[in-house]
């Protein structure tokens, strides 16, 4: 057996495991660091899967299946951002709504997709010379255009976050809005900013899967990665690039135990499948401890509503 084709194979799948886990959690970082935890993950991630498949066949277009599922995440992140903003509505059960509603409704509008190949896709494309690189390059650069756009986008977003004075007003928004409210910080418009982009980039996250990971559409195909977005960000201490090395390394997990089954190990199937989420569990519990032992928390307005007339 050649075990380095066999562990140049796994990191290639880990990235593209990886990939729709890591959108969503980036999402889910500008949306908590402003104080604001969204659970609708899952929902928008689905929601965003569903829309995208049915513009693709509709038009024939990886693209603009991918322009309609932003979109569609948006849409469903303004719906939180004015239930928990506008009229502060517990966050949690705002989120939990956002999921089941954007679980039936895709379940409702697939459902007679199920099965059907996407017509378009964004298929992998080696970059020149990079591809060529030993080890490294078949691993890296042989993934599709939304991997490339996602290697940009997490050193910009961490620029953004920790550089900028935009990121700053973010950030203060999150650890103290009446703070940055007397400053004459806009605290409601940066909320409802950041959630939506947040929604945004969970519904690429759900575009990625539909288009790009298994093109097809079937009923609850994120499986649980919308959740395992949002403990990747407790794992990542709301930093886009910590997210990105734990994206990828739940996608290997995942893609490992894929592996093992085509290599037919003497393995149950469903304790295989079971290894992203039992990573998930035990992730928690080491990040939790972290977090306890160097005071590396929340920002510290989480899930907190903001009423000016309060401070």
């Amino acid at each position: 057996m050649d075990y380095t084709m066999l562990t140049i194979t796994v990191l290639a799948a880990a990235i593209t495991a990886g990939t729709p886990i890591l959108y969503a959690a980036l999402g889910e970082i500008l949306a908590e660091r402003t104080g604001v935890l969204n659970l609708g993950i899952e929902g928008m991630m689905l929601a965003g899967a569903v829309t995208s498949f049915m513009v693709c066949i509709m038009t024939g277009s990886a693209w603009y299946g991918l322009f309609a599922g932003m979109i569609v995440g948006g849409i469903v992140a303004s719906i939180h951002a004015f239930l928990c903003i506008t009229l502060k509505a517990n966050q949690v059960v705002s989120g939990l709504a956002l999921t089941i509603f954007g679980t039936g409704l895709s379940g409702f509008l697939g459902e007679s997709l199920i099965g059907i190949p996407a017509p378009k896709t964004f298929s992998k494309i080696a970059l020149p010379y990079l591809s060529d690189i030993p080890f490294l390059g078949p691993i890296f650069f042989n993934q599709d255009i939304l991997v490339y756009f996602s290697y940009l986008l997490v050193p910009l977003l961490w620029f953004f976050i920790y550089r900028t004075n935009p990121g700053l007003k973010m950030r203060s928004v999150g650890e103290n809005p009446g703070a940055a409210d007397s400053l004459g910080i806009n605290v409601f418009l940066i909320r409802y900013i950041y959630v939506i982009i947040g929604g945004v980039f969970s519904g690429i996250a759900g575009v990625y899967l539909a288009l790009a990971f298994a093109p097809t559409w079937l009923e609850h195909m994120t499986a649980g990665r919308g959740w395992i977005a949002i403990a990747l960000v407790i794992f990542a201490t709301w930093n886009p690039t910590k997210a990105m090395a734990g994206a990828y390394l739940f996608g290997a997990v995942s893609a490992l135990g894929f592996r093992l089954q085509a290599m037919g190990v003497d393995v149950p199937a469903y304790f295989l499948s079971m290894l992203p989420y039992l990573f998930t569990i035990a992730v928690l519990i080491f990040a939790t401890m972290q977090t306890q032992k160097n005071r590396i928390g929340a920002p510290g307005a989480l899930m907190l509503s903001y009423d000016r007339e309060d401070r």
